[in-house]
């Protein structure tokens, strides 16, 4: 097994802070844009049901992507298991939902709190969505494939963001935190089934 580059001591905390950092860029990208990036951040019980059950796809996709036996797709498990899973597997569940519920709350006042809505009044909602999107998967592009998938994920979080007819950031923000979470448990079982 390759060495992992992240120090599992202190991938954790580290993890928690940079996630939790985004949300001073929200602010600050926001302030240049003139955009309140915690506008449509309010409590509303069908954003709510919508983001939990908006999960279920996601989480669906991702499963059938385990079952796939396609040589990119293994390669990305096995970074991401290499990686991701000693620093991961040493904590709790409760550990490891408080991180997802971070990096899904700062992603989402990010992306969809301040960047889509930039790039909506500048150029239209069609480019905001793909647009943003394209960022999101670059900021994730542990390898070309990867930013792709990550990309599809947020376009279905960029459209979860109006969905009901309300633009919410609760319902991406649950999606984006509990498939974070459910993703972050498989990859911890896929290590430890390789220990």
């Amino acid at each position: 097994m390759a060495k992992t580059p992240f120090n599992p001591d202190t991938f954790f905390k580290q993890a928690c802070y940079f996630e939790a950092s985004l949300i001073l860029v929200a602010v600050f990208l926001g302030w240049i844009a003139g955009i309140n990036p915690f506008e449509h951040l309010f409590f509303s019980e069908s954003a709510i049901a919508y983001g939990v059950l908006g999960t279920a796809p996601l989480f669906v996709a991702l499963l059938a992507l385990e079952q796939m036996q396609i040589d990119s797709l293994a390669q990305i498990r096995r970074l991401l298991v290499e990686t991701l899973g000693p620093g991961l597997q040493r904590y709790h569940w409760v550990d490891v939902f408080m991180l997802a519920a971070i990096a899904g709350v700062s992603e989402e006042i990010l992306f969809r709190g301040v960047i889509q809505p930039w790039m909506e009044s500048l150029w239209g909602m069609t480019v905001a969505l793909i647009g943003s999107n394209i960022l999101f998967g670059l900021a994730h592009a542990v390898t070309p494939l990867y930013a792709l998938l990550a990309a599809s994920v947020g376009l279905y979080l960029g459209w979860s963001l109006d969905y009901g007819g309300e633009r919410n950031l609760w319902t991406p923000i649950i999606i984006h935190g509990l498939y974070d979470f459910l993703a972050f448990m498989a990859l911890i079982r896929a290590y430890r089934a390789r220990q």
